[in-house]
């Protein structure tokens, strides 16, 4: 295990994993550490499929990789895909994606799902913006994944691909009705360990009083 300041510090994305297996024993353990994040209400409305069919796989890749594409066509174009939810209507890129183009061969995949039931939107009224504030609810439940994984010498990423495509997804993964899909987590052993982060510092996001207050100084 490792302190809790290190690894915040050193948990970023990785898409790079060895062939060494994860054990079903050490996923239960991961999430057995992250059922504790906390929830609006304490709902903790997730549901986690740990994906191992390579079959269900290779369809989250094929509804996976026209996001993708479209997510690079639009990057290609110096724009920011899907900003507000919407497409940029630029030509889709066909880019390799080693998590989509050999899937079948991540350690862990796990797909999460959130119970919209069970979830107060506090911003669903807000017709001039698209609602976020419910992924309160849900997200660090899927931090908690990953630093539970960092915690076990494990590295891993969140992508939301797999979300844009949810009507087509959602009978690959049997989500039950009433819920969102959330996320795909991918994990294993890092071919490459993050030591260093680059982050911009607090001064440039943090304001006192108002977001056009002062900086907060260090």
């Amino acid at each position: 295990m490792i302190d809790i300041t290190t690894a915040l510090r050193t948990n970023g994305s990785v898409r790079g994993f060895t062939p060494e297996p994860v054990s079903d024993a050490v996923v239960a353990a991961l999430l057995d550490d992250a059922r504790f994040a906390p929830s609006g209400g304490n709902q903790q409305p997730w549901r986690v499929a740990v994906v191992k069919d390579a079959a269900v796989r290779r369809q989250m890749a094929d509804h996976m990789r026209p996001v993708w594409q479209e997510y690079m066509g639009a990057q290609q174009a110096g724009k920011r895909a899907f900003a507000f939810g919407k497409s940029t209507g630029d030509a889709p890129i066909a880019v390799p994606n080693a998590l989509i183009d050999q899937i079948e061969t991540v350690p862990v995949v796990l797909a999460i799902a959130a119970d919209l039931r069970r979830i107060a939107i506090m911003d669903g009224n807000q017709d001039q913006r698209p609602a976020i504030v419910g992924g309160a609810s849900i997200y660090p439940f899927c931090w908690s994944i990953l630093l539970a994984a960092k915690a076990r010498g494990l590295g891993g990423v969140l992508t939301t691909f797999l979300s844009r495509a949810e009507q087509g997804a959602a009978p690959v993964l049997g989500l039950p009705d009433g819920h969102a899909l959330a996320a795909t987590i991918f994990l294993g052993v890092p071919t490459h360990q993050n030591t260093k982060l680059r982050r911009n510092p607090v001064e440039t996001f943090a304001t006192v009083d108002r977001f056009d207050g002062p900086p907060l100084a260090p």
